[in-house]
């Protein structure tokens, strides 16, 4: 579970000018190739500037299909042009705490004896899972902790397959800041003795909500973590937000933990603000829904005046939005969004 976590980009060159460029010239230029070819390959992403400071934000999502035809190499191009890279949160583990992780392993994997699911689950969505799970030889899964059984039916009935999938956006970017040795940082770390305290003590209840939204997944059937991350690819933001497979991942753990999450939450709140008064380009690679859920990030910097280019984020506005921008990647030789 632990690894869940823990697991938890062509170059566009502007024209030269008749003119010499002036510094200024030069920087603005920079800033609009690492744009237009973010924009270029696909992955919705988003822009505010203040300044002569611009951050860039890459709404990521794990579990893209390995045959998923999308354009990572601008993604690349454009992280390694950038000044700095913030990604995700890391876990602090120590070898104590992986020892009491195989420890109580059963407390993590397994319900309490003599509990089932129906324990938990109100009778409609106990029928639900009773046909999702029909023909299924082994009935082990009844006795399954809710959390472990709502990642089961992702990965085993609606096709999601986390970390193990092929390239996605965070996976392409920190290979390019590698080679490209640009500065890639963390928003945040969270202790291991916290993460596993949140695993150990929550209480099967607590994970109800996951498990629902990974039935509600697994009645999409197989095809609905392609669905999803096409959605992705053509910048349907709200689509993908809206996905069971995403609400899924909301509240199962670790964003959907009341004592995890938060932090979270806090640690890309204050990092954002932080590139926002720093001069140069910041490329966040941030989950997508963090971006983009009601009240996210995205919200939040446009509620405070900040003009966010980029797709439409919001279900309410996407049908307007979607009558005049491209879905998805255009002629490969011009440039998307």
């Amino acid at each position: 579970m632990l690894a869940l976590f823990f697991g938890l980009t062509v170059i566009w060159s502007a024209p030269q000018a008749a003119r010499a460029q002036t510094p200024d010239d030069q920087e603005a230029v920079a800033v609009e190739d690492v744009v237009v070819l973010a924009r270029r390959s696909g992955a919705p992403m988003w822009t505010v500037t203040r300044g002569d400071s611009t951050l860039i934000l890459v709404g990521a999502i794990t579990g893209i299909p390995r045959d998923l035809d999308w354009r990572p190499d601008d993604l690349e191009a454009a992280a390694a042009r950038s000044q700095l890279i913030l990604t995700p949160q890391v876990g602090e583990a120590s070898l104590t705490d992986l020892f009491r992780v195989i420890w109580r392993m059963r407390t993590i994997a397994r319900m309490p004896r003599g509990q089932t699911t129906a324990d938990y689950l109100a009778p409609e969505w106990q029928a639900r899972l009773d046909a999702v799970m029909a023909d299924e030889r082994n009935q082990g899964w009844r006795e399954k902790s809710l959390l472990i059984l709502g990642f089961d039916l992702m990965q085993d009935k609606a096709g999601y397959t986390g970390r193990r999938g092929g390239d996605d956006a965070m996976d392409v970017i920190r290979r390019a800041a590698r080679r490209a040795r640009v500065t890639t940082r963390p928003v945040g770390t969270v202790r291991g003795d916290e993460l596993i305290d949140s695993l150990i003590e929550a209480p099967q209840s607590a994970h109800v909500p996951c498990v629902e939204q990974a039935i509600a997944a697994a009645e999409q059937g197989p095809d609905a973590a392609l669905e999803r991350a096409e959605d992705w690819r053509a910048r349907r933001v709200a689509e993908v937000v809206a996905s069971p497979i995403d609400r899924a991942l909301n509240q199962c753990w670790p964003w959907g933990d009341p004592e995890i999450a938060p932090q979270l939450h806090q640690q890309w709140a204050a990092a954002i603000e932080t590139a926002l008064i720093s001069p140069g380009v910041t490329m966040g690679v941030a989950p997508l829904r963090l971006l983009a859920e009601e009240g996210g990030v995205l919200d939040g910097l446009e509620a405070r005046g900040f003009e966010v280019e980029g797709p439409e984020w919001r279900a309410d506005a996407a049908p307007a939005a979607a009558a005049t921008a491209p879905d998805g990647p255009q002629n490969p030789e011009t440039p998307a969004g």
